[in-house]
């Protein structure tokens, strides 16, 4: 997940205890999201008085909350108090919660009105604004009519088909809405509709309206074709992964060699790999993937040119150019240790651009045009954003004026003047979506049951196409963080905008939905960064620092049950990244819906010591590290604790750290020679290899195993904290000498072999 630079950190946003308050779910049925209680219209009138002061870990000063901003605060799902990391109680000051519920559409200024406001609001309905329910379970749905009117509701179904829903004798007391009487009616939706997005269609009399109903499924689970049967899969950070074809950084070309491989030779069951979503247009690009310009787009910097079917015809002049290209990125990538994604992209893009100018086939061009047909307005709304971030810089907060907004007549008329460079981007992400299909089709090919697993970065830039293109879905004034931990204790800003929950609602959640949609197109499973944040997360105020925050929920259950949906339609996994402390109630949640959560052998803990196998999730994937640590041959020699060092992250002396770290890593060691699969004399490699066989002793329903162990690399890809200070997200893979390898050598490796075959192969 985010932390500090946009990188990921394996136990800080959700490190903090939920309060009972934040952990407190919506009552389902016919007053869920209304929050009934607090939305009373008797709140009384409160006279002013001074607000007492107090100071939190910064500076300047905050103010305690008058009560009726604190029912406000409630009433719009922002809690109003949390648990720090010291076990205090922490409540929210006045001016985040003005902050928050500004960015929420609420008016703070005026707690008490804004509350009736909020309470009327579903009485000025005929239907909630999205309904969304779970397959095999009865629920109840509201529908509001003048009092005394006649009642009916159906759902048109997604598939075509029609459905009376019944009435229940559920008597619930009118109210008064600008001097008329609202009456309220209740139906019940039966558990036997199929998944899919219907319509609710309400009358009463001559008067109809309709309401987006989402009937999600119970269990996600493992795809069909991986069965009952355990698996195990490789964790790599693409751009690392060089071959002798890639221009510096791994592409897709590269992952479908490595999942070949992996598959058919170790008979591995997934390749997980790091967001591949995209990134800025032009250099310099942002070298985290978990910062990205879009998450619903995907990175042209991992198209391999060589294998675009126009490269045949080039002719030989452009050609040449192409192979000299080629080469100059090559050679500079082999004189440097780090990748360098900005010279990468500088020439293929302009190979590309050749690439562009070759005629397409008859039979291309239809499937160019059906791609851009499929991916709609969303697609030219991201190229146009990629032509203007070229001419006015990637964040579009500094455009002009009349640029900032998709569909000004400005932009439009940018898009016309600008018409094939648009269309070059549209061409890029076609490119895009043919290599990803190739290389999901050739894992899947091998016999892996679930094939290439994305990771869903947790938000993304807030200059970038998403926040330009979905304008208010996103929150403007705040940014998402999370509060104080033991590791970040003035807590972290990941500066990415968080997404409204009423835009979610009003949307029927399309942005989300189309996002998991188009990650898994062609993939057999996602990897959701911060899961925990389909829950709620930490709002920072702009200009706040990042521990006066406050959590804002979200409808997890309509989140989850959409992401569940699109999963089950594209038959793939999802993997939740719950590390770190988290509700309970969360984590139940998730496992309830077939969902799997992250078991990381270090972190597995209890009462001090290791967690026993026998005691480890069913429903997760476990592995040994992750790649905010070191590989584990790195972790072994405390890497990661001289690295701190190094720059100056320690809060004291380097040998205590190094004693904490090696008792910690003893505690594990000796639970794993207790089950007799590590000696007292094991080389690094060999106890690389015992803790991986420790994993195939859990009930884990999928084992990991990240590539850099496989070939004993030592150096982390992200230190987390850092900027400048460390090549976070730059480090090639690597051999245990620190040396670059590429991909060919980790085929015939014989640790890489030694490895994988203690792990649960296929039968």
């Amino acid at each position: 997940m985010p932390c500090g630079s946009i990188a990921g950190c394996a136990s800080s946003a959700s490190t903090n205890a939920a309060t009972p308050e934040a952990a407190t779910p919506w009552a389902e049925g016919v007053d869920r999201g209304r929050a009934t209680a607090l939305l009373s219209p008797a709140a009384p009138e409160r006279p002013p008085r001074a607000a007492p002061e107090v100071r939190g870990a910064g500076s300047s000063p905050v103010t305690q909350p008058e009560q009726p901003l604190l029912d406000l605060a409630r009433a719009h799902r922002v809690a109003t108090s949390f648990t720090d990391w010291r076990g205090e109680t922490r409540t929210v000051s006045t001016e985040t919660l003005t902050a928050v519920l500004t960015a929420l559409g609420a008016d703070p200024a005026d707690p008490v009105a804004a509350l009736h406001a909020a309470w009327e609001a579903p009485w000025r309905r005929t239907l909630p604004a999205c309904t969304t329910a779970v397959q095999g379970a009865e629920r109840l749905v509201w529908m509001h009519v003048p009092d005394g009117a006649p009642a009916a509701l159906a759902v048109e179904l997604e598939e075509g088909g029609r459905r009376d829903l019944e009435q229940v004798d559920q008597w619930v007391p009118p109210r008064e809405v600008d001097g008329a009487l609202v009456g309220e009616a209740t139906f019940r939706i039966p558990g036997d509709l199929p998944l899919g997005y219907h319509r609710l269609v309400a009358a009463s009399g001559d008067r109809t309206e309709e309401a987006p109903l989402i009937v999600t499924p119970a269990d996600v689970g493992l795809p069909a074709r991986q069965g009952d049967r355990r698996g195990w899969g490789l964790a790599a950070q693409l751009y690392s992964v060089r071959s002798a074809g890639s221009w510096g950084v791994g592409d897709l070309a590269d992952l479908t060699d490595l999942a070949v491989w992996a598959g058919a030779d170790l008979g591995a069951d997934y390749v997980l790999v790091n967001p591949l979503h995209a990134a800025e247009p032009v250099p310099p690009l942002e070298p985290s993937p978990y910062l990205p310009s879009s998450r619903r787009f995907f990175n042209p910097l991992y198209l391999r040119v060589e294998a675009v079917p126009e490269y045949a015809a080039l002719p030989s002049r452009a050609r040449a150019r192409v192979a000299m290209l080629a080469r100059r990125v090559r050679e500079k990538a082999a004189a440097a240790d780090r990748i360098d994604r900005d010279t990468a992209w500088a020439a293929k893009r302009e190979a590309l651009r050749l690439l562009f100018t070759v005629p397409r086939s008859a039979g291309r061009e239809l499937d160019l045009a059906a791609f851009r047909r499929r991916e709609g307005a969303a697609l030219v709304d991201f190229a146009t954003w990629s032509v203007l971030a070229e001419t006015h810089g990637t964040d579009a907060r500094t455009w002009p004026e009349d640029l900032r907004t998709p569909g000004s007549p400005a932009v439009a008329a940018f898009a016309a003047e600008h018409a094939e460079d648009v269309d070059f981007t549209c061409w890029l992400q076609w490119l895009l979506d043919e290599q990803l299909s190739h290389a999901q089709d050739k894992a899947l090919g091998t016999g892996m049951g679930i094939g290439v697993m994305h990771d869903l970065a947790v938000g993304v830039h807030p200059g970038g196409a998403d926040a330009w293109r979905l304008g208010d879905a996103y929150a403007k004034g705040v940014t998402v963080g999370a509060p104080p931990d033991p590791f970040n204790q003035l807590g972290q800003n990941w500066q990415q905008p968080p997404w409204r929950p009423d835009a979610l609602e009003a949307s029927a959640y399309a942005p989300f939905r189309d996002l998991i949609r188009a990650v898994l197109r062609h993939a057999g499973g996602v990897r959701v960064d911060h899961v925990i944040g389909l829950f709620r997360l930490w709002w920072v105020p702009e200009g706040q620092e990042a521990d006066r925050g406050a959590y804002v929920h979200y409808d997890h259950e309509a989140l989850i049950g959409v992401l569940s949906l699109e999963a089950v339609r594209a038959q793939a996994v999802v993997v939740g990244e719950d590390l770190g402390v988290v509700d309970p109630s969360a984590r139940t949640h998730l496992a309830s819906r077939g969902i799997l959560g992250t078991s990381i052998l270090w972190f597995e803990t209890a009462d001090g010591g290791a967690l026993p196998a026998e005691r480890w999730r069913e429903q997760c994937l476990a592995s040994v590290t992750t790649h905010d640590l070191p590989p584990t041959a790195g972790y072994l020699e405390g890497e990661h604790v001289r690295l701190r060092d190094e720059l100056g992250l320690l809060t004291r002396p380097v040998e205590e750290e190094l004693a904490a770290d090696r008792a910690e890593q003893r505690v594990w060691l000796d639970e794993v020679r207790s089950r007799g699969l590590l000696a007292d004399d094991a080389s690094e490699e060999e106890t690389v290899v015992a803790l991986h066989r420790y994993l195939v002793l859990t009930p884990a329903r999928l084992v990991g195993a990240a590539l850099v162990d496989l070939v004993g690399d030592r150096r982390t890809q992200n230190q987390p904290g850092t900027l400048e200070e460390y090549p976070n997200w730059r480090v090639p893979l690597s051999g245990p000498d620190g040396r670059p390898i590429a991909l060919e050598d980790v085929f015939t490796s014989p640790r890489a072999a030694r490895l994988a075959a203690v792990l649960p192969r296929r039968g």
